[in-house]
Order: C-alpha cells, then sequence, then structure tokens
C-alpha cells in the first residue's frame, strides 16, 4: 500500500480542467513538510464515517482488527493491539524477559532500557514480516501496551506483578527508561511506541471484593496527585505516544469518560498531545457497569470529549466508537474535536514510518534473526540473576562453594515451565526454560524431585512424595509461589499466605530435614506471609525470585553458586512485605493512610528497598549543599566501598526526608537510585542529581517548594529500617523560601 499503489487516483477539476492526482502526490506522503502539516492533511481528506472506523478498531478480535486500510488515499491496515510488557505477546516466538516486578526489583534503570530495546526490536522485526506477507490484526503492530505504572498499592492486588512497585519516583524512573528503549532514540523514526497503563487510580480490586469493571476508586486531592499521577506525568515527559484508561471510576466518573483526567490535567495541564486508548471493552462498561449513562451514542460522545481517541472493544463491530457518525449528527459531539481526537492516531503511524518510503526509515531492515538471538537469551539471563532478592542468609550459608553429591528440589513451582512467567508472557519456548529442577543439576551428582501438590492452590498435598524426594540430600531447595492460577489479572489473593498447603510443606521439610541445609525459593508478586521461615533456624536461606521466565534455573545457579564470583544477588524489594494481617487496610479503601514504606510507620516483615548480599557495604562522605533555592536540583555525592569478599554490584539509595513542614508529606521519599558494581575494598564515590520536582509537596494550591530542612539519607537500604549489612548516612540542606507555588 505504500509506494505500489499509485495507479489509484483521484480526479479533481481544477480552475476549468481536470487534472490528475497520485496517492504518492498527497501532502501527507510528502517527507519534506513538517509533521503537523502532513497529519492535518490526511485528516482533511478523511470523510466522518472514515475517522469513525478509525476510531472504532484498535482491537480486540478479528472483527475489530486491524483499523481498515482507506484504499482510495492509499493508507494501508494498522493493528494498535500489542503487549509487550517484558517480550512480545501473543505473536509467535519471541525472547521472554522476567515479569516487570522483577525487572523493578534490578532497581536498574539501565537493565530496563535495554529490555524494552531488545523488545522493540523484535517487535519490529515481526511487524517487518507481518506487513510484507499481508497479515494484520491483533499483537501485530508497532504500538505496544506498556509499561504499566499503576503503583502498587495492596499486596493482594492480582496485577501487582505487572507494576513497577509502590514508589511513584522508582516507577517514574523505570518507567521513563524503559519508554527511552522501546522508542528508540532515532531522529526522525520511532522503533515502537510505548502506552502507559491504566490511567489512572487503577490498583485492585480485580474481582475480590467487588469487580474492577464497576468499581469507583474514591481519592483525595493529594492522593491522587502525589500517589496515582507522578508515574503518569513521567510517562508524558519521557515522551509517550499513548495511554490507556482504565475500567474503573475515580470519584464518580470512569476514567475512560473522565474530562478533567483526560483533557484537564493529562493535556490542558501536562501538554500531552498523544492518542488515548481505552482498556478493552472500557466503553462499553461506561453504560453497562458504571451506568454513567445510558447508551453507547452517549458513551461515545462522553469518552472523545473527554479525550479518547481509540476503543478496544470485545470483537464486537457495533462497538461504542461506532457511535461517532450519529453522535456528531445530533449534536452530542462536534465534528472539529472529533477531527483532534483521530490526528495522534496517524502522527503516531506517520513517526513508524507508515507513510515513509521505507528505504528512509533504518528500521524497516530489521528481520526475525533477532528474534530470541544469543545476545536477547544472555540479557534475559541477566536480567533474572539480576532481579533475585536475597532475604535470609543465616550464617553466609549463601553462596554453595562445594559441589554437592544429592540435592532435592521439592515444591509445586520446581519443574513447571508455564508457571515460572508469570501473566502475559511471550509464548513459553519450551526448549529455552530451564526449570529450577533443571537449573540445579549441576550442584550434585544426583538430583531428586517432587511437586508436593496437584496444583499452585496445594489444595491435596502428598507429603509421602516430598519425604522421599528429601532422602540422603546435603541440601534441599523448596519451590513454593503463586503463579497465574493464584495471582493474575481478574484474579486477586484473598490474603498474603502461601497458598493452600504450601507451608505445611515447607513446615514437613524442616522437620525431615532433620538439620539437612533448606533453601526456600519464592516465585510470585505480591508479598507472602513467609514469617514462620524467616524466624526458624532450620531455613538457612530464603531468596525472591519473581516471574524469571526462560532463564530461571541457569540464573539460580548462577546466583547460589555466585558464579564466576560474580553473581552476588543484589535486587531490592520495590515494595513492602506487610508483618501482620492487619496491617492492610481494605482492599477498596483508596487512601494511602497506612500504605506503603511513604505512608506507614508499621513495623515490616520485610521493607521497601530491602535485599541482602554476599558481601557488605560501607558508605561515608555524603555530601549535599548547605542550602537550596526552591526549584533547583539536588546534588548529592557519596562514596561506597565494599567491606566483604566477594565482588558485587550494589544499590545505592538516596531518600528524603522534609523535617518540621507546615503540611502534610510522605514520611520518606526515594528521590534517586542507580545499581553499581564493586570490587571489595575500592571505594567508589558516586554523584546523584536530585529533580527539584521530587523536592516538592502537593497542597490544596498545588506543588510548593515547603520552606524547611530536607533530610537526606543515602545507604543500601531504606533508613531507620531493617539493615543488615550496609550503613546509612545522612545530611541536611536547608530549603530557602520558596518564589512562587509549582504547576502541574
Amino acid at each position: 500500500m505504500h509506494g505500489k499503489n499509485n495507479i489509484l487516483v483521484v480526479v479533481l477539476a481544477t480552475i476549468g480542467c481536470l487534472a490528475t492526482l497520485t496517492t504518492q502526490d498527497y501532502p501527507f506522503r510528502n517527507v519534506s513538510l513538517p509533521w503537523a502539516t502532513r497529519v492535518k492533511n490526511l485528516v482533511s481528506l478523511l470523510t466522518l464515517e472514515e475517522i469513525q472506523l478509525q476510531m472504532a478498531r484498535g482491537g480486540h478480535g478479528a472483527d475489530v482488527s486491524p483499523a481498515p486500510p482507506i484504499p482510495r488515499l492509499g493508507v494501508g491496515p494498522y493493528s494498535w493491539n500489542t503487549e509487550c510488557l517484558r517480550g512480545v505477546v501473543g505473536a509467535g516466538p519471541a525472547t521472554s524477559f522476567p515479569q516487570a516486578l522483577g525487572l523493578a526489583a534490578t532497581f536498574s534503570p539501565d537493565l530496563l532500557f535495554n529490555v524494552a530495546r531488545a523488545t522493540g526490536l523484535e517487535l519490529r522485526a515481526k511487524y517487518n514480516n507481518y506487513t510484507r506477507t499481508g497479515l494484520y490484526g491483533d499483537s501485530r503492530g508497532l504500538s505496544c501496551f506498556a509499561p504499566v505504572i499503576n503503583i502498587m498499592r495492596d499486596p493482594r492486588w492480582g496485577r501487582n506483578q505487572e507494576t513497577y512497585g509502590e514508589d511513584p519516583i522508582l516507577t517514574s524512573i523505570l518507567a521513563t527508561r524503559f519508554i527511552h528503549g522501546l522508542q528508540g532514540n532515532h531522529s526522525r523514526y520511532v522503533l515502537a511506541n510505548s502506552g502507559c497503563k491504566h490511567f489512572d487510580v487503577h490498583g485492585g480490586p480485580e474481582n475480590i471484593p467487588v469487580s474492577r469493571f464497576s468499581f469507583n476508586a474514591q481519592v483525595s486531592e493529594l492522593d491522587w496527585h502525589q500517589t496515582f499521577l507522578p508515574a503518569f506525568k513521567a510517562c508524558v515527559d519521557a515522551g509517550t505516544y499513548s495511554l490507556m484508561c482504565s475500567y474503573n471510576s475515580i470519584n464518580g466518573v470512569p476514567a475512560c469518560a473522565n474530562h478533567k483526567l483526560l483533557t484537564e490535567i493529562l493535556r490542558d495541564t501536562w501538554g500531552f498531545t498523544g492518542y488515548v486508548i481505552s482498556d478493552q471493552k472500557a466503553l462499553e462498561r461506561i453504560v453497562d457497569e458504571h451506568h454513567y449513562v445510558d447508551s453507547y451514542l452517549k458513551a461515545a460522545a462522553a469518552a472523545v470529549n473527554a479525550g479518547v481517541s481509540l476503543e478496544i472493544s470485545d470483537n464486537l463491530p457495533n462497538n461504542v466508537m461506532m457511535n461517532i457518525v450519529n453522535a456528531t449528527k445530533t449534536g452530542l459531539l462536534n465534528e472539529t474535536t472529533v477531527r483532534e481526537r483521530v490526528k495522534p492516531l496517524f502522527y503516531t503511524r506517520m513517526r513508524l514510518g507508515d507513510f515513509d518510503p521505507p528505504s528512509m526509515n533504518p528500521y524497516t531492515k530489521l528481520d526475525v534473526s533477532i528474534v530470541q538471538s544469543p545476545a536477547h537469551q544472555a540479557l534475559t539471563l541477566e536480567a533474572a540473576i539480576k532481579s533475585f532478592v536475597l532475604l535470609k542468609n543465616k550464617n553466609s550459608f549463601l553462596p554453595i562453594k562445594n559441589h554437592l553429591k544429592h540435592v532435592a528440589v521439592v515444591g509445586p513451582m520446581s519443574n513447571n515451565k508455564d508457571w515460572l512467567y508469570g501473566d502475559y508472557p511471550p509464548t513459553v519456548n519450551e526448549t529455552l526454560t530451564i526449570t529450577p529442577v533443571e537449573g540445579l543439576a549441576p550442584l550434585a551428582d544426583t538430583l531428586s524431585w517432587a511437586n508436593g501438590c496437584d496444583d499452585l492452590h496445594c489444595r491435596h498435598y502428598s507429603q509421602h512424595y516430598v519425604t522421599k524426594a528429601m532422602h540422603g540430600a546435603d541440601a534441599i531447595f523448596v519451590c513454593l509461589g503463586t503463579g497465574q492460577p493464584v495471582e493474575s489479572e481478574a484474579h486477586d489473593r484473598p490474603d498474603v499466605e502461601l497458598p493452600g498447603q504450601q507451608l505445611q510443606l515447607l513446615k514437613d521439610v524442616v522437620t525431615y530435614a532433620n538439620g539437612t541445609p533448606v533453601v526456600l525459593l519464592l516465585f510470585n508478586a505480591g508479598p507472602l506471609n513467609v514469617t514462620w521461615a524467616d524466624q526458624n533456624p532450620s531455613v538457612s536461606a530464603i531468596m525472591e525470585c519473581w516471574f524469571p521466565a526462560q532463564s530461571t534455573g541457569t540464573a539460580l545457579l548462577h546466583v547460589l553458586t555466585n558464579e564466576g564470583g560474580t553473581s552476588s544477588p543484589a535486587g531490592r524489594l520495590p515494595s513492602t512485605w506487610p508483618l501482620l494481617a492487619d496491617q492492610i487496610p481494605e482492599m477498596v479503601n483508596y487512601s494511602m493512610s497506612g500504605r506503603t514504606y511513604r505512608y506507614s510507620n508499621a513495623p515490616a516483615l520485610y521493607p521497601f528497598g530491602f535485599g541482602l548480599s554476599y558481601t557488605t557495604f560501607r558508605y561515608s562522605d555524603i555530601v549535599v549543599p548547605k542550602t537550596l533555592t526552591p526549584g533547583h536540583d539536588l546534588d548529592v555525592s557519596v562514596t561506597v566501598t565494599n567491606t566483604g569478599g566477594y565482588v558485587a554490584d550494589e544499590v545505592p539509595q538516596i531518600y528524603i526526608e522534609w523535617v518540621q513542614t507546615p503540611v502534610p508529606t510522605p514520611r520518606l521519599q526515594l528521590v534517586a537510585v542507580t545499581r553499581t558494581t564493586t570490587v571489595p575494598g575500592k571505594p567508589i564515590t558516586l554523584r546523584f542529581t536530585v529533580p527539584a520536582k521530587y523536592l516538592a509537596i502537593y497542597t490544596d494550591v498545588g506543588w510548593i517548594y515547603p520552606q524547611c530542612t530536607i533530610r537526606v539519607y543515602a545507604g543500601g537500604q531504606q533508613p531507620n529500617n531493617r539493615s543488615v549489612g550496609s550503613n546509612v548516612v545522612t545530611a541536611d540542606v536547608i530549603m530557602t523560601k520558596p518564589d512562587a507555588p509549582l504547576v502541574g
């Protein structure tokens, strides 16, 4: 359709004579014109009926995807519905990286960039192959529904695994790097475009105690602006082309019909110029679940007027956006508004290279040989290794230094390839997927294993097979957790306990081990109550592994043995693990009071930012300015020294505390982080620049810089909390009198 169809003509009457214009002569095809001029020309050529189809065909299903071609203009079809949270989903072979929460646990913005870059390259290569063979539809486009940047506000939420954890600034930092990696750095063309979701105030429930499709999140202005909006603002600042509006209502108004959210905040205040796409069937649910309006006609008007450009339906041909023409005719919509809403769709396609000669776009040369390449397989192994969080290591049992005679691997997560991936994975490659049983085999001469449970819910448990597998073992690895059957989209957990009889399995292992070292390996997203294992001296070590995907077993072998002397664990928890069940507020309560490390003083089983290493670290020589003018960035330097015996990564974290302010503030706030490799005995001086906006707080008059002391903490763990193997140093900086409130 792109350069081969100039036999299509339009006959024009020009000054009393006839002239022919090929599709290649339209201004929107002129690569020398500004993007805005080209988009304006293309949209001006469309009928309202054509625009309606473009806005109604965002997916999901063969009847609503792809957006149809416009033959008279030489415009081809386009597929908008593509999932690529950590690898290309639903489109055949693709490299599968660890689930998002595990990537967040790396605390490595650079790793997020590299994972997103690899995902974008594979997506583009597959797209090139699909379009060459004329294949379109869901999962075959270049427009990603990623990253997921909702705040992990409740440990039971089924979709926690898709997020970057509980902190809005860490989420912002990681999302920014993901977007830059996915979209590429070409001066003209986008590799693949990101779409941050789900906008907004969306973090449970899925199904407990009420349905996400009808849920109304009641949120204060303070919590909305200080917790739920910042990461989306960071996405806009990073250049995302799209946002996805969420299923829920916000203070009584469905997110996908919320003018305050999608226009006043997103466009008027933040300056967003991209497109908003609905979550699947979210527009229908404005009528059917929220009962906000009583017809699809009115829902179309509400969504478009609020700021939605594109609909994903449930393969419903006569979906909400198919009422745009009628809504315009009846006066519910203004045609000018409709044409403005469709412009970002064609702007995005232009920046992807859809209307330029393919020879101009270097990304068109990518082919499927890059998919699951050795470099990408090495990257997913690196990501898994860096994601593991060591939660307990009694008497430095790990790393395992000597070859063993016999090991046992037991538990429901020990040898099931599907459960190691989590939700929204690329197609599982059985050949490339290494389970714990397969990966840990080189530890010993022989290995035995047993599931113990018939499924992850572990309602039926066989003690006999577990104890039989343990017989004669020099070390026992217990693989427990959740997986898609227990926590995933549409499935909240009722609590944070190990499912079914998994805890009983662990207790039986410890009893029958009779002193043999027991290592607990956890595969989950939301926190689990492993207090018994943490406090029991017979459990030698606990490792949080998340959902590591295809490289699970190999990564475990590397970390458990400190392969090459450089595989010491350095993952950190991106969410708080509560100590007691009564610390967790009701799921439907959207107040942030008592939630996350920012607003809770309750003791944690494992705090945000926590994670052990095989070595130890000392922080010293923190330097900050004595005073700081509001609106200026804050420079911090600190020295870290590896004081142990292993080369290891460390994750220096910079927190701030607002001291004696007259307005409410978070208890603490992470403002900078990095991940760096350290060598024993060699100090490293690290320099951080904390953006000025991270020092501001939200009040009734908007964002302000409070006149107060800012206490700065630097260390390898969260200050004033459980800290093992690393100290925290502090310094104060005085914020001088603010000049004026911030805007935005």
